[in-house]
């Protein structure tokens, strides 16, 4: 795990920072919609709290 501990606060978040796409979608009223979104909120915050941060891709590329 990488950047700290689990808190409801850090999900919350977390939560927050998801694709605004997915966070409209969990309101829509097909069921289809609201389960794509859902999957896509938990697959967000789910790498936001196991996946290895990459320290390379988090580096700014110099302009030369």
């Amino acid at each position: 795990m990488t950047g700290g501990a689990i808190t409801p606060e850090r999900i919350a978040s977390l939560i927050e920072d998801a694709p605004a796409w997915a966070l409209i979608g969990l309101t829509a009223p097909r069921e289809g919609l609201r389960a794509d979104a859902r999957l896509e909120v938990a697959q967000f915050v789910y790498g936001a709290l196991y996946q290895p941060v990459d320290a390379e891709a988090a580096q700014m590329v110099l302009p030369w």
